[in-house]
């Protein structure tokens, strides 16, 4: 059972978000790594509580990701989902774009582990979105925009990572194109354009997940997250409830 915090959730912007992983990363000595790994190891997890419930051997799952920090941690879930047994398969939204190396790391990991990387969207009881984090200005560049449409017009549900696809975190406007997700999980806190009201059509149910985040990280920005670290000792994912911003 996945807890729910009904309390007023505290938002970041973009720029307040790119503070934090500066500060994980050279205050704290916590690596992007390290992010991966507890991003997509939540995100495995809640992909199991709402889509793969029972049976998971005969679950199949396509782990769309990107070239970024969004990519390695979809990377992340879909090797612990093949640990459980779940059939999964990946596709790479860049060909040719310049990848992190910890992003390269993790998919190496998954050549080791013989996970097949295929081109085409296929039918699945599951498809986990990780292709674009909250850095993204504009519309999808093409190959992005392609593999959106294409899992728009599936029929298998749709699990964001961070945000859907396509939308822009500080306005909450959707580029052209931009995943419909049947639920997003973002990670350490929720970004503003999420609660956007314009947004709303594509973030599906939403939930948020403890990356380990020191408090004073977020003290240092004047963001109290006091009542939410109560409701993180009962499962590091939360459901939240979606507030509108109007403006």
């Amino acid at each position: 059972m996945i807890p729910h915090y009904k309390g007023n959730t505290p938002f970041v912007t973009t720029a307040q978000m790119k503070e934090v992983d500066r500060m994980m990363t050279e205050d704290y000595g916590i690596s992007l790594i390290q992010m991966m790994e507890n991003a997509g190891s939540n995100l495995a997890y809640l992909a199991r509580e709402l889509f793969l419930v029972k049976d998971l051997e005969e679950k199949k799952v396509i782990v769309v990701a990107g070239p970024g920090g969004n990519g390695g941690g979809a990377m992340v879930a879909a090797r612990r989902l093949k640990n459980w047994g779940v059939d999964v398969k990946v596709i790479l939204s860049e060909k040719d774009g310049k990848f992190k190396k910890e992003t390269i790391n993790q998919f190496s990991i998954l050549q080791k582990m013989k996970i097949p990387v295929i081109t085409k969207v296929e039918d699945a009881d599951l498809i986990i979105d990780g292709m674009i984090g909250y850095g993204i200005k504009g519309d999808p560049k093409t190959n992005v925009a392609d593999l959106i449409e294409k899992i728009n017009k599936s029929s298998s549900p749709v699990l964001s990572l961070d945000a859907p696809s396509g939308l822009d975190l500080d306005t909450g406007k959707a580029g052209k194109p931009t995943i419909k997700a049947k639920a997003t999980m973002t990670l350490a806190l929720p970004k503003l354009g999420l609660f956007k009201l314009q947004a709303a059509r594509h973030i599906g149910d939403l939930y948020l997940a403890d990356i380990s985040v020191p408090p004073e990280a977020y003290k240092s920005l004047k963001i109290e997250i006091s009542s939410l670290q109560k409701v993180f000792r009962e499962g590091t994912v939360v459901k939240i409830n979606k507030v509108v911003v109007f403006n």
